[in-house]
């Protein structure tokens, strides 16, 4: 695997998907650098890891929160407020 150097320290890169595009990633990361990674807007998309089985998929908030990630963990957006019933019966 590529080394990085960032802040002096050493990060393992892996390689993830956000959306449908491969994207490479130093390891371990932030929350908001995959926002950025992945050009999504953090004010109207949220971001989510895949996890594998039924329950629910982790939902990545766009700050400095460490994110540690795994080569192929794949994410998908989508957006913050959905409307399915807009207007009134």
């Amino acid at each position: 695997m590529k080394e990085k150097e960032n802040n002096g320290n050493p990060h393992e890169m892996v390689v993830i998907h956000i959306g449908k595009e491969r994207k490479e990633s130093p390891n371990p990361t932030t929350g908001k650098a995959l926002y950025n990674l992945g050009s999504v807007d953090c004010g109207t998309m949220d971001l989510f890891r895949e996890l594998p089985g039924k329950g629910d998929d982790e939902l990545i908030l766009c700050d400095e929160t460490i994110i540690r990630l795994k080569n192929g963990d794949h994410f998908y957006t989508a957006q913050k407020t959905l409307n399915p019933g807009y207007g009134s019966y």
